[in-house]
């Protein structure tokens, strides 16, 4: 039996990756003092890597399979597969951005001016790669971590991953520029990839997961309305392709069946139900697979 030996990402995304793997079907548990989580699934070993290292372990070979970021990617030049992206971050399903920024009392008001300057950074790479792409030659550090607190005493500006901007805004930094946008990715090892029943099991594992991602911002509904009413709930209802139609018993009657998202159930509802629609019920969705 062949197993794929998987990266499980410690730290910002564990929490985030832990609860997708449980809603695409894979159950994962982890002992407070282990780097080794159990699977309910005898095909997947998991290791727990930062997301920082994910890339160069998978393109080793020491792992076959990893989630981590775009970033680190690049960051780490690892020649890897990319096989799917998946748009969730820490807190939301959003891409992050790192992003050059100064104090808000600062003097500069472009790259340009970080000429001669210090930057304080956890992505040293991408960010020396901006800078030469801005003809900008300034002294760039390697910061490990809480680099907003760097500036001004040891660094003139910081280059930092940011999903909403609350906590640079909390420490009274000013974004000047996005360097990078980045999502979270499903990366493997380029030999691991050839081998036919591995590619299979990461592929049917992302396939799970996008799945999984695409329900989390939606909900089903059922209602059922009158054959005359049909068109005014048409009018009203959205749907992620077109709704199911059925007919009911008493061929007055249809029911309806769709796809929405979650944000707009509290402004459709109450238009459904003007437009004589009957027995609206709103259900949980645990994967969609497009």
């Amino acid at each position: 039996m062949s197993v794929l030996k998987l990266g499980i990402p410690k730290g910002s995304l564990q929490d985030a990756t832990l609860e997708l793997m449980g809603r695409a079907g894979w159950k994962v548990a982890l002992s407070t003092r282990s780097y080794v989580p159990t699977i309910d699934d005898d095909e997947i070993d998991c290791l727990l890597v930062r997301a920082q290292e994910m890339a160069r372990y998978v393109e080793s070979g020491a792992l076959d399979a990893g989630i981590t970021g775009h970033d680190w990617v690049v960051e780490t030049h690892a020649q890897v597969a990319e096989l799917a992206e998946f748009v969730y971050a820490k807190r939301r399903l959003a891409r992050v951005k790192w992003v050059l920024a100064v104090p808000e009392d600062s003097e500069i008001r472009s790259p340009y001016q970080l000429e001669g300057k210090v930057i304080a950074t956890e992505v040293v790479r991408i960010t020396e790669k901006y800078l030469a792409s801005h003809g900008v030659k300034a002294r760039v550090e390697f910061s490990w971590g809480a680099t907003e607190v760097k500036v001004p005493q040891l660094a003139d500006a910081i280059v930092e991953v940011t999903e909403t901007g609350s906590s640079l805004r909390a420490n009274h930094l000013r974004i000047l520029d996005t360097v990078l946008e980045s999502a979270t990715v499903f990366i493997m090892n380029r030999k691991a990839a050839e081998n036919p029943a591995k590619r299979e099991k990461a592929d049917n594992l992302v396939l799970m997961l996008q799945g999984a991602i695409a329900a989390a911002t939606r909900v089903g509904l059922m209602l059922n309305v009158k054959r005359e009413h049909l068109d005014g709930v048409l009018a009203v209802l959205p749907a992620l392709k077109k709704p199911t139609i059925s007919a009911l018993s008493d061929s007055d009657w249809v029911a309806l069946n769709t796809i929405i998202e979650e944000a707009v159930v509290r402004q459709i509802l109450p238009k459904l139900k003007a437009a004589k629609a009957q027995g609206i019920v709103e259900y949980p969705l645990n994967k969609i697979v497009l």
